[in-house]
């Protein structure tokens, strides 16, 4: 009788520890869930904003994805030891995500002072983008700014602080 009373504590608690870990995998879910959201929400207000010529409030939206993606890089470098590979993996993907969509913000942010035939503030943009994103995976970035800052050259001429 002894034996089946410590082998049902040991299914209890075996249950309990099953039962503790969905649960934290299911607020681990949420947890990314709710950041993928919030990156979503930040692009979509991103060029609601740039549709509706608000600029500023663009620019804003795309500095809380850089933030958000450096929270996350913070989360994957700290909990890198602590959690399972593949929330690990998952978190720095969403990381990418987030980094690759700020760049592509960036950019789009200089194509659209390019039409509006603001150069400088175009060129900042760019600068912004060549500046910023340094990471070997972000280069396609860093050289799609580049060439668009050559084009800006072409359009409007060389940049002011520019030595040609």
């Amino acid at each position: 009788m002894k034996k089946s009373g410590h082998s049902f504590q040991r299914q209890t608690v075996g249950l309990i520890v099953v039962v503790v870990l969905l649960i934290s995998s299911g607020c681990a879910q949420d947890s990314y869930q709710r950041r993928a959201d919030g990156i979503k929400d930040h692009i979509e207000n991103f060029y609601a904003h740039l549709r509706a010529n608000r600029v500023e409030a663009a620019v804003h939206e795309n500095e809380q994805i850089e933030v958000m993606a450096d929270q996350m890089a913070d989360t994957v470098r700290k909990q890198g030891q602590l959690q399972g590979t593949s929330q690990v993996g998952r978190e720095f993907a969403l990381m990418k995500t987030a980094r690759d969509t700020a760049a592509q913000n960036w950019i789009a942010l200089g194509q659209y002072f390019a039409i509006k035939q603001q150069p400088e503030r175009a060129r900042a943009s760019y600068q912004r983008v060549v500046d910023t994103y340094m990471h070997p995976t972000e280069r396609a970035y860093r050289e799609q700014a580049a060439r668009a800052l050559k084009d800006l050259e072409i359009l409007s001429g060389p940049s002011p602080n520019s030595t040609q």
